[in-house]
């Protein structure tokens, strides 16, 4: 079918707006391939080094004789989706010199847990954690020694990260290996009511870590639909990942005979091979809009609303609000995953998961099915499954209807029409509210402000009575100037709560919801951010803001003259400790939201 008319405008629009950026980075990568620093490149003195501790693989990466993939690895065993990591390099190694090729760790990256730091102090380094990721996997890759990248990464600011520091090493092909979900724990419902239990006093704090371990309990991805599960989906919407490989549970056969693949794929779209395919030109305007598609049509993560625009400046190519916002308005709502739905991403997976949705995507012209990608079929090999047929991985046509509507739809019969990521504005600036996790009727919110500089604060505020009515919960001063931008998903419940009590409840803030966050209604990424003078600076409690996803419109309903002479807030002072003040560099260069929230590109001027 032919491509949806606005898809190609857009598309067009990227093309257009990005042509300087994308045409400097082409003839970056096409540079770094013919006299960069690579192993015929390297002194003897360099190479020696580079392969001194090689093993068995030492004679053939001296030799030169055969392609050496650099495996960068966020492996750590306290974050439970890359736990599974810790044995893939010395697997990897042994599938390498089943395609005749060599491999070696090039270097590891931080991976933190935003689980772990939701609501604590290290959530304020969370973001910037995207930025230290991508110099570390540059620093990883700018040994010299490798023909081809193998990337480790599942998690939240780990793939985004993983991605912005390969694509400066774009004429290298590159594979994402993922590890996959731990099976599914108690019903999401059940894990969303104990917690607001809690919230409401009514549960103690041993009842509800009982109900917090039942639902993370083991080796694997989180299974809700949050932003690791979004990377996910996104590298296979790239076709940077191996066909249906991201929802596969680790420690099965299937998860170890896809990374075999992984690793012989890789060699097959190496260096020297016939089927070159370096990683800047698989990821160029187009596959950065079938990732921005498949985010809409599966609900995906508020959190890449600024991972996108980042990754995409990374490879040349500016993409904005307003572009998610048009696909917003065609790409209809297909999947229904928790939080907004009730099954996680194991029920996703089994109701015929990115088989399916890359299927109905591509027959009702909604991607782009030309894009160069890692699998030799280009996107119609990811209407495809995996399959084990005695010893053998196989691939498989994917199903062509959905095997449960509750959780999965075509797209001529959709859950909502639209994708439900829509830009609202006004003159409290331009912000991000995920119309697709909220009911229609609460779609739009007017009512009295109550301005708050920290999140504990709302919360003190919720148990002392003060928020019992219809309200606008205001949390200014958390963008990433401010304080390095943390997720707020610890306001959860209590507005949960509070909606559910009958009030008519939102959240306006700089900073970030949790990829799992839904149900409130919340304009969030707001920018340009409190600190520095921006609108939010100058609101006052019992200010009347109107948050509307249906038109778009984040306002305040102040005399124009009143709201002129109002002298902005001003932060409290930013806090040590937790390591904290160590990314204030990064804090004080960062540029704004909706330009991925970077101190290192707005740096490097990309």
């Amino acid at each position: 079918m032919s491509l949806h008319p606005e898809v190609a405008a857009v598309t067009d629009r990227v093309i257009s707006r990005s042509s300087a950026g994308r045409r400097a980075y082409l003839d970056l990568i096409a540079r770094e391939r013919d006299a960069g620093v690579h192993r015929p490149r390297l002194a003897c003195g360099n190479l020696a080094h580079g392969f001194a501790a090689a093993g068995e693989d030492k004679a053939t990466i001296r030799a030169g004789s055969a392609m050496n993939i650099g495996i960068v690895t966020a492996f750590n065993d306290m974050l439970s989706a890359h736990q599974p990591y810790g044995r893939y390099p010395e697997q990897m190694k042994l599938f390498a010199r089943e395609a005749g090729v060599t491999a070696q760790v090039a270097g590891g990256v931080p991976a933190m847990c935003d689980g772990v730091t939701q609501g604590q102090r290290g959530m304020e380094l969370s973001l910037f954690s995207r930025d230290v990721i991508a110099l570390s996997t540059a620093v990883a890759l700018s040994h010299g020694m490798f023909e081809a990248q193998a990337l480790l990464g599942i998690c939240d600011k780990i793939v985004p990260g993983l991605l912005i520091g390969a694509l400066r090493f774009g004429h290298l092909p590159a594979l994402f290996v993922p590890a996959g979900p731990m099976p599914s724990g108690i019903a999401n419902k059940e894990k969303q009511r104990v917690r607001q239990l809690y919230a409401e006093g009514k549960a103690s704090r041993d009842e509800l870590l009982e109900s917090e371990a039942a639902s993370y309990h083991g080796a694997g991805t989180c299974t809700f639909y949050g932003t690791a599960n979004s990377n996910q989906m996104m590298m296979e919407m790239m076709g940077l990942q191996l066909p249906g490989s991201s929802f596969v549970n680790p420690g099965t056969r299937l998860r170890t005979e896809l990374t075999r693949a992984a690793v012989h794929r890789l060699a097959a779209i190496g260096w020297d091979g016939n089927g070159y395919r370096p990683l800047g030109l698989c990821v160029d305007e187009r596959a950065i809009v079938n990732a921005a598609i498949g985010l809409l049509a599966t609900g995906g993560s508020t959190n890449h609303a600024i991972h996108l625009p980042a990754i995409a400046r990374a490879a040349g190519i500016l993409f904005d609000w307003e572009d998610l916002d048009r696909l917003s308005a065609v790409v209809p709502l297909i999947a229904r995953v928790y939080p907004n739905g009730a099954g996680d991403v194991n029920h996703f997976q089994a109701a015929g998961g990115l088989a399916f949705v890359t299927r109905t995507l591509l027959e009702n012209g909604l991607l782009h099915g030309d894009i160069l990608t890692v699998a030799e079929g280009g996107m119609a090999d990811y209407t495809r499954e995996p399959v084990l047929e005695g010893e053998t991985l196989r691939w498989i046509d994917g199903p062509a209807e959905s095997r449960d509507t509750a959780m999965l739809r075509p797209v001529p019969a959709p859950f909502l029409p639209d994708g439900g990521m829509r830009l609202v504005q006004g003159n409290l600036g331009r912000g991000t509210f995920k119309t697709s996790a909220v009911e229609r009727e609460r779609w739009t919110i007017e009512a009295p402000a109550r301005v708050f500089e920290e999140q504990d604060d709302v919360v003190r505020a919720f148990k002392a009575g003060e928020l019992d009515r219809d309200v606008v919960v205001v949390v200014r001063f958390q963008g990433p100037r401010a304080n390095g931008m943390p997720e707020l998903h610890k306001l959860t419940p209590s507005l949960a709560v509070l909606q559910d009590r009958g009030h008519r409840v939102a959240l306006v803030t700089d900073g970030r919801m949790s990829g799992a966050s839904g149900k409130v209604p919340a304009a969030i990424h707001v920018t340009p951010e409190a600190l520095g003078g921006g609108p939010l600076a100058r609101l006052r409690d019992g200010d009347i803001i109107k948050l509307c996803g249906h038109d778009g419109e984040l306002t305040v309903k102040v005399d124009a003259a009143d709201w002129a002479a109002r002298a902005p807030a001003t932060p409290r002072e930013a806090q040590w400790g937790t390591g904290r003040e160590l990314f204030a560099f990064m804090r004080q260069g960062a540029d704004g939201a909706e330009q991925g929230a970077s101190a290192m590109l707005a740096a490097a001027a990309l």
